[in-house]
């Protein structure tokens, strides 16, 4: 079975948060740093299992722009400079009925690392 297809997507960017709403009402919202985190990129993501890079210092993270990919995925374009993953609805219906156990799992690994969601310093942008 196919995830469903957003009828509508909405940024919302002092909460940092995107909202996709579906044609039967429901509607949910994700932390722009919960996307970037579990980015489908390969640079997150890596080639194969175990090949995953730890996202860290992405508290704060926004979008400068959401575009669609054809009829199947949205491009989200991260302020920190990252994107590259293309996320299908498939995926993205994945990161909500998801969200509570990847959130848990993803803390975890960020105390096993000795990580942490906090920025290190100030972040200096290239143009």
């Amino acid at each position: 079975m196919s995830a469903p297809i957003p009828s509508n997507v909405h940024y919302h960017k002092q909460a940092r948060e995107l909202e996709l709403s579906y044609p039967n009402g429901e509607h949910y919202r994700l932390s722009v740093e919960y996307l970037r985190v579990f980015s489908p990129s390969a640079e997150v993501r890596g080639h194969g299992r175990g090949q995953e890079t730890l996202q860290v210092g992405k508290k704060f993270v926004g979008l400068k722009n959401v575009t669609p990919t054809g009829r199947y995925a949205l491009k989200l374009h991260f302020d920190d400079g990252h994107d590259s993953g293309l996320y299908s609805w498939d995926y993205l219906w994945w990161l909500i009925e998801n969200r509570e156990a990847n959130w848990a799992d993803y803390l975890q690994r960020l105390e096993e690392a000795g990580a942490s969601r906090e920025p290190l310093g100030i972040e200096i942008k290239q143009l």
